[in-house]
């Protein structure tokens, strides 16, 4: 006997039954929204200052020991990395390419011995900002890594 359906059948290879049911409390969405709004505002003043290559930032990063031609570049890749976090559909892929400028960010102030708690683990501190408010919002991110007691 043939099976008919009325619409057909899709797999989502991605997000497990219990994940495509399983909805963001108000209270959850609401505090991953704000997670993430600091995060991106961050990162906006950030890239926007390098572009615009205002002082603090160019002599900012040339402490760090890049050249201050870089400092365009670098404003311009961090730009990107938080218009693709920022836009819902590319958000796990924005966490992804934030956390690599990121840890290029801890990175040069290990490089130049910054003290830890301020200066080196500031980007650790950013990206426990993108990522949390990503975990908060993002069903699928949460049965991708569920935590659990």
């Amino acid at each position: 006997m043939p099976l008919t359906h009325d619409r057909p059948r899709t797999i989502d290879t991605f997000t497990s039954p219990s994940a495509r049911t399983s909805r963001a409390s108000k209270a959850q969405q609401w505090t991953g929204s704000v997670l993430s709004a600091l995060a991106i505002l961050f990162m906006l003043f950030d890239s926007i200052s390098k572009l615009m290559m205002a002082t603090p930032s160019v002599q900012g990063t040339a402490q760090l020991g890049f050249s201050t031609s870089a400092v365009f570049w670098i404003g311009l890749a961090l730009l990107i990395c938080t218009v693709v976090y920022a836009i819902p559909r590319s958000a796990v892929l924005g966490a992804i390419l934030l956390t690599g400028y990121l840890g290029g960010a801890v990175a040069s102030q290990v490089r130049v011995g910054n003290p830890w708690l301020l200066y080196t683990l500031f980007p650790v501190y950013v990206a426990a900002l993108v990522w949390g408010g990503l975990f908060l919002r993002e069903p699928r991110l949460r049965a991708l890594l569920p935590l659990r007691r």
